[in-house]
C-alpha cells in the first residue's frame, strides 16, 4: 500500500471524484477524512473503504462552514499532528447563463465554495500539510474554461481562474519546503456536474472517475516532485511523461 500510515482530507468526497479519489487513498493504505454534506453517501463511502480493509473519518459539513474547517485542523493536529494528502475537490456549477443574468446569490456561493473554502482549508491544513515528511496538496481545476473563456460559463470559469491563481500562489510561498501544491484538471469526465452542465452529452463517451486515478496517485506519491503545476489528465492519456497544461 503506497501511502500506508498516511492521512489525508478530502472534500466534496460524496460522489464523483471526490469519492473515487477517498476510496483509492483509503485502499491504498491512508486514514481518509471525508468531507461532504450528504450523510447518506459519506457512509456508503465508509462501508466500501470498510469492505477494501481501509479507514476513513466521516466529515459531513457544508464546505462554507469555515470554522468547522479550523476545528477540522485542530483534531487532525491533535491526533496525528500531521496532514500528508490534501485534494480539494468540492466545487459549485453554479449557472450556465449570461454574466448579466446571473444573481447575486449564485455569484457567491461560486466563489464561497470554489475559492474561499480553499483559501479557509489552506489556511488551516498548512502547519499540518507542512510537518508531514512529504506532504501533497492537490486543487481540482478547470484550465480549459477559466484560460479559455466560453459565453455563459463567466461565473464558473471567474471562479476556477481565482482558484488557479491562490494555488500557484501558495506553491510559490512553500516551494522550499517538502509540501508540493499542483492543480489537476481532469477535463470532461462522467459526473453529475458534467450531465447537468451538458445535459444532451452521452455519459458513456467520456472517462469516469475511476479512469483519473492513475495520475491522482501519481501527483500525490513521494515521488512527485513539481510544484506550481496544472497537471492536465487529457494530456496524461497521450503522453504519461508529458501532462502538464
Amino acid at each position: 500500500m503506497m501511502f500506508k500510515d498516511y492521512v489525508a482530507v478530502v472534500t466534496g468526497a460524496s460522489r464523483g471524484i471526490g469519492y473515487t479519489t477517498a476510496k483509492t487513498l483509503a485502499k491504498e493504505g491512508a486514514h481518509v477524512f471525508a468531507i461532504a454534506r450528504t450523510i447518506g453517501s459519506l457512509e456508503a463511502l465508509d462501508d466500501e473503504i470498510k469492505e477494501a480493509g481501509g479507514e476513513a473519518t466521516l466529515v459531513p459539513l457544508d464546505i462554507t462552514d469555515y470554522d468547522a474547517l479550523d476545528r477540522l485542523g485542530g483534531i487532525i493536529a491533535e491526533k496525528y499532528g500531521k496532514l500528508d494528502i490534501l485534494i480539494g475537490n468540492a466545487a459549485t456549477l453554479g449557472d450556465i447563463t449570461p454574466i448579466s443574468h446571473l444573481k447575486p446569490k449564485v455569484w457567491q456561493q461560486l466563489m464561497d465554495v470554489n475559492v474561499t473554502a480553499n483559501y479557509r482549508l489552506i489556511r488551516s491544513l498548512d502547519p499540518l500539510l507542512r510537518a508531514a515528511d512529504n506532504g501533497r496538496a492537490v486543487f481540482i481545476g478547470s484550465s480549459n474554461v477559466a484560460r479559455d473563456p466560453s459565453p455563459y460559463w463567466g461565473g464558473y470559469a471567474t471562479s476556477k481562474a481565482a482558484l488557479e491563481c491562490l494555488v500557484k500562489t501558495y506553491a510559490l510561498e512553500v516551494e522550499k519546503s517538502n509540501l508540493k501544491v499542483n492543480i489537476f484538471n481532469p477535463g470532461a469526465i462522467r459526473t453529475a456536474m458534467r450531465a447537468r452542465a451538458v445535459p444532451g452529452e452521452d455519459p458513456s463517451s467520456l472517462d469516469t472517475p475511476a479512469d483519473l486515478m492513475p495520475l491522482m496517485l501519481k501527483i500525490c506519491s513521494p515521488d512527485f516532485k513539481d510544484t506550481g503545476k496544472v497537471v492536465d489528465y487529457r494530456k496524461f492519456k497521450n503522453d504519461e511523461n508529458d501532462f502538464f497544461f
